[in-house]
């Protein structure tokens, strides 16, 4: 497509309806993610490859970009160009900064049209500040990453907290600069000479803290440029969370260089709280899927939400994972399991716009506040309610799904 439009200037387009898709639950059936036929007998879904994912109805109802609001050096750069030509019916309105634009993140009234923003509306951008940060929880690093925001609505995600009234997803189109910084951050580090609970030879960079790149690869290139750059990177291993099985990733070769967790809770939760994401049972069933591409797959135990029958709830989940999985991802996989943390930012923002869901969420009997490391307010459940909640969890996995390492639990 040609240039930008010069600053200040709107592109319009005819008014299209949306697809439809159900905002109170899960979005896709897994037939939506196959191509191809399961073979007779088999135990799990056939391959879930075919023509790109990212053109098919399922994608278009998670996303059906009609407004893209974008800083003009971000739309002008190779990959903001390729965006916009992949929506080339979506208005463009130029902005100053990603970060500051008060039709989105000021204006209140947005909060009953949360979910509809996500689908409909795109932010570019450029990652200004490039910093690689310790972690030593889920990555030996934070990196710095190529979005922020997401298309899915989970109830209880913290990203929502920094932008106010609206939450779609910001990429940043400088994703040169950013591989860039994160091949000289490996290159200084050297190899991984003692192993730790991240990973025993590898250093380990989270590259979606703050977004889904399952989801970020429906959009662009992003997602596969750094799992591209990782395969190439011998002492270094990215790695990323997902609620969505994305077909597309399983064509990118990432050479056992790139982790996919896949983030798991018991369906009844699921369906309450993970707005607009893959079902539960469908992430477990790519697991296998996604070893056979190439990558490493572990899994979320995340958020565990106190409530009535929640015990029984995740005995059946791991029951059911023990069932499912075949041997091959058992024997490399490992979790990370994640007790809930709410926010009272977050909790007033949500009963504007999904309130039942800060029926299990929001628990003052149950909670105490803490401060964050931003400075903001926390709940996260007593100190000793939640020691008792972390061991049962160990009891059920290592009763139900024995062979399933945990690696860390916050």
């Amino acid at each position: 497509m040609g240039q930008p439009p010069p600053a200040g200037t709107r592109r319009s387009r005819p008014a299209q309806s949306a697809p439809s898709a159900d905002d109170s639950g899960a979005l896709f059936g897994l037939e939506d993610l196959r191509t191809g036929p399961v073979p007779a007998g088999s135990a799990r879904p056939g391959p879930l490859v075919g023509p790109s994912f990212r053109d098919s109805p399922a994608a278009r109802r998670l996303l059906s970009v009609r407004e893209i609001h974008a800083e003009p050096a971000a739309a002008a750069s190779p990959r903001g160009r390729q965006i916009l030509a992949r929506f080339p019916e979506a208005r463009v309105v130029d902005v100053e900064s990603h970060w500051r634009i008060p039709e989105l993140h000021g204006n209140e009234g947005n909060l009953e049209r949360w979910v509809r923003i996500k689908s409909e509306v795109l932010v570019l951008g450029e990652k200004k500040t490039l910093h690689t940060r310790p972690n030593g929880r889920s990555a030996d690093w934070i990196a710095p990453g190529p979005a922020n925001g997401c298309a899915m609505a989970c109830a209880y995600c913290y990203v929502p907290r920094r932008k106010g009234y609206a939450n779609p997803i910001t990429v940043f189109t400088n994703i040169e600069q950013i591989i860039g910084h994160l091949g000289r951050h490996v290159a200084r580090q050297g190899p991984k000479r003692e192993p730790n609970q991240c990973d025993p030879t590898a250093w380990v960079y989270d590259i979606g803290e703050n977004n889904d790149c399952s989801v970020d690869a429906l959009i662009s290139e992003n997602t596969a440029d750094l799992v591209h750059a990782f395969a190439r990177w011998p002492t270094a291993k990215a790695s990323f969370a997902t609620k969505f099985v994305n077909p597309d990733l399983l064509l990118l070769d990432p050479r056992g260089r790139t982790r996919v967790r896949f983030s798991v809770m018991p369906p009844q939760d699921s369906r309450l709280l993970d707005i607009r994401t893959s079902p539960v049972e469908q992430r477990i069933a790519a697991a296998a899927d996604f070893l056979d591409a190439g990558y490493e797959v572990h899994f979320n135990l995340s958020p565990v939400v106190v409530r009535p029958g929640w015990e029984e709830d995740w005995a059946q989940l791991l029951r059911h994972m023990d069932d499912v999985l075949p041997r091959a991802v058992k024997e490399q996989a490992a979790a990370e399991m994640i007790m809930l943390t709410h926010n009272k930012d977050l909790h007033d923002l949500n009963l504007a716009w999904h309130p039942r869901a800060e029926e299990l969420l929001w628990q003052p009997g149950l909670q105490q506040a803490k401060r964050s490391e931003n400075g903001s307010w926390n709940v996260r459940y007593r100190t000793s309610g939640k020691a008792e909640a972390v061991a049962s969890v160990r009891r059920l996995v290592a009763s139900h799904a024995p062979w399933l390492r945990i690696r860390y639990a916050f």
